[in-house]
């Protein structure tokens, strides 16, 4: 499936679905983060409708978080059949990919990621199938795995034009809703290198009370492992808690390890809405660390590669009440 068949909106008006479309990108020239998250809810019971958030990560204070929304949606959003029409978008924040453009409260926004061509390949934190056939709970996709984004924020009317430096990702959630308890690593590691973690505990009875299941999509030079991130899922251990997260696992010859910092002074807490009502707590930022090390065995195990990010890997943390 190509990215712009995985970006787009897949509600076909059913109750009890949660639909997520989030952008996340940083600036190292100027060490700002930034978070742009829409989403579309249509509850157990009552009209559906259309909301979301924006965070600016900077160097100075604190973050700045500002909700837009709610907008009534339409059952006909996933017919996507012209320009604009389809996406989450509310009067305030307009999401028209490759633009996100609008405002909410002290933040602005007029962003556009850079298509490349040939178009980029999506990075299917789960496996393909389980998104295009619909096969679990919820499922993640990540139709913009690494782009340059160019633009503008705003904070209180003061404008900051992007740098060259600026890249960001793009990822789409369809489900039921929230996992009870969750961690989300977004790492780019320059080159079109990219790691991208979900490691989560589902709601469902039965499978509640088990450790989180981590889905890894790491891709280097092109290629992305594990080949079935549902098959390799049970390899690797998760210890989820804050500030610190870590990863581990090891799929035949290769172990990844993975050490994720969400800072508590650089963070924002956003409480979530499930469309059976029940409510969660995200902890998250586009200013994290990550520790990344990946290697292989041959006579004894070697490292391959290891990345250290500062300020510029996206991450969260959720929580139930």
């Amino acid at each position: 499936m190509s990215a712009a068949a995985t970006m787009a909106p897949r509600w076909r008006g059913q109750p009890g679905r949660l639909e997520v479309w989030y952008t996340t990108l940083s600036d190292p020239a100027t060490s700002t983060g930034c978070w742009i998250h829409h989403e579309l809810v249509a509850p157990d019971h009552g009209a559906p409708y259309v909301h979301g958030w924006a965070a600016l990560f900077g160097t100075e204070g604190e973050p700045v978080l500002e909700r837009f929304g709610p907008a009534e949606a339409e059952a006909t959003v996933a017919t996507g059949d012209s320009p604009g029409r389809g996406w989450p978008s509310t009067p305030d924040a307009v999401f028209d990919p490759p633009a996100l453009r609008g405002g909410a409260g002290r933040l602005g926004w007029d962003l556009r990621w850079d298509e490349a061509t040939p178009e980029p390949t999506a990075l299917y934190t789960f496996p393909a199938w389980a998104w295009e056939r619909e096969a679990l709970p919820a499922a993640q996709v990540v139709p913009v795995p690494s782009a340059v984004f160019s633009g503008t924020l705003s904070l209180d009317g003061e404008v900051l034009s992007l740098s060259e430096q600026s890249r960001g990702n793009v990822a789409h959630i369809y489900g039921q809703g929230s996992a009870k308890r969750w961690g989300w690593l977004h790492a780019d590691l320059g080159g079109g290198d990219v790691l991208e973690i979900v490691s989560a505990v589902s709601r469902h009875r039965g499978l509640d009370h088990l450790p989180p299941l981590a889905f890894v999509q790491l891709r280097t030079g092109g290629r992305d492992w594990p080949r079935d991130p549902v098959m390799a899922a049970s390899l690797f251990r998760t210890n989820l808690s804050l500030p610190t997260w870590q990863v581990r696992g090891t799929v035949g010859r290769w172990r990844l390890r993975a050490e994720i910092t969400v800072p508590e002074h650089d963070s924002v807490a956003v409480g979530y809405v499930d469309p059976d009502g029940a409510t969660a707590t995200c902890t998250n930022s586009a200013r994290a660390d990550a520790e990344v090390v990946l290697e292989r065995r041959r006579v004894r195990w070697e490292t391959v590669a290891a990345w250290t990010l500062r300020g510029t890997a996206h991450a969260e943390v959720g929580t139930r009440p």
